[in-house]
C-alpha cells in the first residue's frame, strides 16, 4: 500500500501456530498514523492473535512486527508505551469510582499526582462523564463504562490504540456515542486498529479495511473498494415513459425490469465510468428517466462473499 504518511503499525510475513494449527499464515499489515483500520473475521480467523502480536502479548512464530516504528519483539517496553488497548469487555474495577479508575491508571503509567488529576479530568469532561466520576461503574449503563475503558487506555496518551470489539454489546445509541469518541481520536491525531463484529461500525470508522479468514488475509481496501469487489451493484432506472421500459431492457441488457413500476435495472458496480456510459446511451437513445439510483452491495454481501461467513 502506498502511503506518504509515516506507518504506525507494520507487519511483515507475520506467522503464528498452535500445534499443528496454523493460526496466522503470513500476513502482511500497514497502517498510516492518523487513519483508523479495521480487521474482519470470522471467529477463528485470526484477529485476536494478530492484535494480541501486536500488543506484544504473545510472541509470533515468524515475520516482523512494528508499532510506533518500533519492533514488537525486540522492543516491547517501548512499544507498550506507545500503545492503548481495550479488550472486548471494559476493564474497569467495580469496586472503585470512575475518578479512582482513572487515577489508578495515572499511577501505573507513572505520571505523578498532578499529571493524574489534570488528565483524569481532561477525560472524564472529553467523554461526558463528569457528572458520573464519583459513582462506581456498576451503576454506569454500558456505554458510559465503555467509554470510561477508552479514557483509561488513554491516560498514558499513547499514539496508536487497539479497539478490540469496542462496542459488542452495547445498544445502538451506545455504539454511536463511541464511534463518535473514536472520531475525536483519529482527528487529535490518534491511530486506531479496530476489531469489529458490527461491519456498519468497520463502514463507518475505517480508512481501510482488511478480511482475514483462515490465517489469511483475502481482501483489503476502502470499504467502497471492498464493495466493489464482488457482483450484485446494479443502477435502477425509473422511466418517464411506460412505451419505453421494453426497449430500454433490450438496450441496456438489464436484469430486471417491471413496467407497472416503470423501472428498469441494470448491472453496474457504481463507478463513474460506468454511470457516464449509461447516461451516453440514453441521452443518445432518447429514453426520459425520471429517477436513477445506485446500489452497490454492503460490507455483509462483501463478507459472505469472501468468507462463506454472514458476519464477523
Amino acid at each position: 500500500m502506498n502511503t506518504t504518511k509515516p506507518l504506525a503499525i507494520e507487519a511483515r510475513n507475520l506467522t503464528k501456530s498452535y500445534g499443528d494449527t496454523a493460526v496466522l499464515g503470513g500476513i502482511d499489515i500497514a497502517v498510516p498514523e492518523g487513519t483508523v483500520f479495521s480487521l474482519l473475521g470470522p471467529n477463528g480467523a485470526g484477529k485476536t492473535t494478530t492484535v494480541n502480536i501486536l500488543t506484544t502479548l504473545i510472541p509470533a512464530d515468524g515475520g516482523d512486527a512494528f508499532v510506533g516504528g518500533r519492533s514488537v519483539a525486540r522492543e516491547a517496553d517501548a512499544v507498550r508505551r506507545t500503545i492503548g488497548v481495550t479488550g472486548q469487555f471494559a476493564a474497569v474495577d467495580g469496586l472503585l469510582t470512575g475518578r479512582e479508575n482513572l487515577h489508578l491508571m495515572g499511577r501505573l503509567h507513572h505520571l505523578g499526582k498532578r499529571e493524574t488529576r489534570r488528565r483524569a479530568e481532561e477525560l472524564l469532561e472529553r467523554f461526558d462523564l463528569m457528572d458520573a466520576a464519583k459513582r462506581a461503574p456498576a451503576t454506569y449503563s454500558g456505554g458510559m463504562r465503555r467509554r470510561l475503558d477508552i479514557a483509561m487506555c488513554l491516560m498514558g496518551e499513547p499514539k496508536v490504540i487497539f479497539l478490540d470489539e469496542p462496542t459488542t454489546g452495547l445498544d445502538p445509541a451506545g455504539r454511536r456515542t463511541v464511534w463518535s469518541s473514536i472520531r475525536e481520536l483519529v482527528k487529535a491525531g490518534a491511530t486506531i486498529f479496530l476489531t469489529t463484529q458490527y461491519l456498519e461500525e468497520a463502514d463507518e470508522l475505517a480508512d481501510r479495511i482488511a478480511v482475514l479468514d483462515g490465517g489469511r488475509l483475502v481482501a483489503e481496501g476502502t470499504p467502497e473498494q471492498l464493495k466493489r469487489m464482488i457482483p450484485g451493484g446494479h443502477i435502477s432506472l425509473r422511466l418517464h415513459r411506460a412505451d419505453q421500459v421494453e426497449r430500454t431492457a433490450q438496450i441496456l441488457n438489464a436484469s430486471g425490469s417491471d413496467a407497472d413500476q416503470l423501472t428498469v435495472q441494470v448491472p453496474s458496480d457504481g463507478s463513474v465510468t460506468s454511470l457516464r456510459k449509461l447516461l451516453d446511451v440514453l441521452d443518445r437513445e432518447g429514453i426520459e428517466v425520471d429517477e436513477l439510483t445506485i446500489h452497490t452491495p454492503d460490507l455483509d454481501d462483501v463478507f459472505l462473499s469472501l468468507t462463506g461467513n454472514a458476519t464477523a
